[in-house]
């Protein structure tokens, strides 16, 4: 009976950490293949523990050359699309204006829109414009799928936030800038960066939209896509699993700040188990 009663407290648990370790099943595989030898170019069984791999992760320069350049068309396509995309949530949720309702439908199209259709249709786009195929027509690709998901983020955080706050800061004789500065950038701060995090995973990881209007440059994708037909270089694994702990270092540390930040706001508790004494 103890134990009939436990599992029906603790099934939705049990079933949720069920989830989790499926999900992170191939994080931890390709972490493991991170210190591997493989036995030939095109073996992906495990076969000998080794450290070269992260000794050496620029074995091949091909492939950092290609991280490096995936990264700058992230970082780029990342602070324009925050940019943009955080002031679009301010406007959605601050103001109302004439065809508020049709911009937050078409917000959902990039999202809703297969990337075979987005990639083709800005290729035919670019061809027509006569604009040649590069690094800026990827950050401009980029950067429309990207806005899309930064507005989303940007306005459940707006959407969360208590009005009274700023109002507050108003009645103490701020001004507009101050309590923009003081009191609503601090509160939306972690909406914007979860955001921006999120639009740098995205622009790293894409390929189909990528590869449609890259024309001769070649991003971190694309390569693993084109060394997959002759052999997959074990180093690929150790940047997968660098940028995998890099995010979930910077989640961790946002967790943390937010917790103190959190601990600090809180009044203390009154103390209990004494009754205060009167002042005689």
């Amino acid at each position: 009976m103890r134990l009939t009663r436990w599992l029906a407290d603790h099934w939705v648990t049990g079933v949720a950490l069920l989830v989790l370790g499926y999900l992170s099943l191939p994080i931890a595989v390709v972490a493991a293949l991170s210190f591997n030898r493989p036995s030939s170019r095109l073996s992906y069984d495990f076969n000998e523990f080794t450290l070269d791999n992260w000794r050496r992760p620029c074995a091949t320069s091909d492939m950092c050359e290609a991280v490096v350049r995936s990264v700058q068309i992230g970082f780029v396509a990342t602070v324009v699309a925050t940019v943009l995309g955080t002031l679009m949530a301010f406007a959605l949720v601050r103001h109302r204006f004439t065809g508020r309702s049709g911009i937050n439908l078409l917000i959902f199209l990039p999202m809703a829109t297969p990337e075979l259709v987005m990639g083709t249709s800005l290729l035919a786009l670019f061809v027509s414009a006569g604009v040649p195929q590069g690094f800026w027509t990827v950050v401009i690709a980029h950067v429309m799928f990207c806005v899309s998901f930064v507005v989303v983020t940007v306005k459940a955080r707006l959407a969360g936030m208590d009005r009274r706050l700023e109002e507050a800061a108003a009645d103490l004789y701020a001004s507009p800038w101050q309590a923009f500065r003081l009191v609503t950038l601090p509160l939306v701060l972690p909406g914007i960066v979860a955001a921006a995090l999120l639009a740098f995973s995205l622009s790293f990881d894409d390929f189909i939209i990528t590869n449609f209007n890259a024309g001769t440059t070649i991003t971190f994708p694309m390569y693993v896509w084109g060394a997959a037909q002759r052999g997959i270089p074990p180093q690929v694994n150790v940047i997968g699993t660098a940028m995998f702990a890099i995010a979930l270092l910077l989640v961790g540390l946002s967790s943390l700040r937010g917790r103190r930040t959190r601990r600090v706001g809180l009044p203390a508790a009154p103390a209990t188990g004494r009754r205060a004494k009167s002042p005689s």
